[in-house]
């Protein structure tokens, strides 16, 4: 890319042109061009014949038909080489930098084959790094040449994960400036048509979809040109495919369940062979985090809470709730009445520099949930969850529980935690000892909640819903005094909630 710019450059020059003309009509013997690569600052490499002389300091032009080679400053070009880059070329797509300290991904599958057409913008494949899914678009528009790797791979940042062959440069106006000024110093220079006359690559058509819908559609016996499209910019998704099919009475229903059956049925009644499964994706991230956790000395606190008080506001949420995508739990209100509690115990909310011996107190209240999902444990917090109301607090909740089920979570939707809340009551269980998230300082175990006999102050026994709570804290940082006075606030708010309407803002 820097060498077409250099070269585009030169070429709006006049005296450029003129001088380039003057040293083909006096003949001077051309120079030896040597093969070299160009590449742009994205770290894309456009594989050319545009060539360099190192050596050379002083402005010079020369002709050798049928490709005119001049330098500029040192650099030589042929015009054969510049028409072949407008024309087509193959251009290395490198795995680009997904995330801060993100060195590698692993490819999870292939929205593409080699020989399929894409356009800009089209998504290549899917990786995953260890914080989150991403798709891979196209820059380009062109064929695919040829495919490096294969899902399951671990691919390095920068490394080539395809080759694309390119029909034409991204920018389009450039392009036609500099060929037709190209085209024309030909015609003045050679008088020759034998360079200007190349012909070019058959454009991209028909419809946008992947090559996975297209197969779905040739399965159903379906013209992929028939199905009506609901994608982006006219792109037919797998949706299409199947409600298109429902339509033609092809299908009953969606084969999801099928799929899924599919899918995990080699796991279950497979025999009694051994078998190895390669840790990826957040399993990987879960490696490497629960090994550093393990550095760190653990100190645990376990309260109980009564929770009647909590049973009965969700009931009352639940019964004048008139939004039917909107599930009221337990969880955020837990997750308020946490942030409350952090307010006045900030040191609980802080993260731990261990090289400058600093404690960080963050401002704001960036609660972690972990979730266990098909894909293994990850970590999203809610941002915020100061200035967050419970009913907004409960639709962040809902959307990053949906999107960590599909695997769809971004960067940000999982870094940036302050602590971090560890739900096992879900599952079942009366409490666990679960390990920080570092560089977080704390992280808190929740038990399910059960009724149990309690016994009134007048000594009668009476049903209460209880939960166990276990608080693990990083001890270089917080002693057991600063844990038990934050859990005593904690569970003021958690048996009490209207103290939430007190204390809110």
């Amino acid at each position: 890319m820097i060498c077409r710019k250099i070269y585009q450059s030169k070429l709006r020059n006049s005296v450029v042109r003129q001088s380039i003309c003057r040293w083909f009509q006096s003949s001077i013997a051309p120079l030896t061009p040597a093969a070299t690569v160009c590449s742009g600052s994205s770290g894309k490499r456009i594989q050319s014949q545009l060539h360099f002389f190192r050596n050379s300091t002083t402005p010079f032009c020369s002709y050798n038909k049928p490709n005119v080679s001049f330098t500029l400053r040192g650099c030589s070009f042929t015009t054969q080489a510049a028409i072949d880059l407008l024309a087509g070329g193959v251009i290395d797509i490198p795995l680009a930098q997904t995330g801060e300290g993100i060195a590698e991904c692993e490819l999870l599958k292939w929205f593409v084959q080699e020989g399929d057409l894409v356009e800009e913008f089209q998504p290549l494949c899917e990786v995953q790094s260890d914080k989150a899914t991403i798709e891979i678009t196209s820059r380009y528009k062109g064929k695919i040449s040829q495919i490096l790797h294969v899902p399951g791979d671990i691919v390095k940042v920068g490394e080539t994960l395809l080759k694309i062959g390119i029909d034409e440069i991204p920018d389009p106006i450039e392009t036609s400036d500099a060929s037709d000024k190209m085209t024309s110093l030909e015609s003045d220079c050679s008088g020759s048509s034998d360079i200007s006359s190349v012909p070019g690559k058959p454009k991209i058509g028909g419809v946008s979809s992947t090559p996975a819908v297209r197969d779905l559609a040739k399965q159903y016996g379906l013209d992929i040109n028939d199905v009506p499209a609901t994608g982006k910019d006219g792109r037919i998704l797998k949706e299409d495919v199947i409600n298109y099919a429902m339509q033609k009475g092809l299908i009953e229903a969606p084969a999801c369940a099928l799929q899924k059956l599919s899918e995990v049925s080699p796991l279950i009644g497979g025999g009694y062979e051994d078998r190895t499964l390669q840790l990826r994706g957040y399993q990987r991230a879960m490696v490497k985090s629960m090994t550093l956790a393990a550095k760190i000395p653990h100190f645990y606190y376990v309260e109980e809470m009564n929770c009647d008080a909590l049973v009965e506001l969700k009931t009352s949420f639940q019964n004048e709730n008139s939004d039917p995508e909107i599930k009221h739990t337990f969880l955020p209100v837990l997750i308020k009445s946490l942030s409350m509690a952090l307010t006045t115990h900030p040191m609980l909310n802080s993260r731990f520099n261990e090289e400058s011996y600093e404690v960080i107190l963050k401002g704001s209240h960036n609660i972690g949930i972990a979730m266990a999902t098909p894909n293994g444990l990850v970590v999203p917090n809610i941002k915020n969850v100061q200035s967050l109301s419970i009913l907004e607090i409960t639709k962040e909740l809902s959307r990053l529980q949906k999107f960590a089920k599909i695997n769809k979570l971004s960067p940000d939707d999982i870094s940036g935690g302050t602590i971090t809340l560890s739900n096992i009551g879900g599952i079942g269980g009366k409490f666990g000892c679960p390990l920080i998230n570092s560089p977080e300082v704390a992280i808190i175990g929740m038990g399910r909640i059960q009724k149990i006999p309690h016994f009134a102050e007048d000594g009668n026994i009476y049903p209460a819903s209880v939960m166990t709570i276990n608080v693990g804290a990083d001890h270089r940082v917080l002693d057991g005094a600063t844990v038990a006075r934050f859990c005593n606030d904690w569970k003021k708010f958690v048996e009490k909630p209207d103290l939430l309407l007190l204390h809110t803002r």
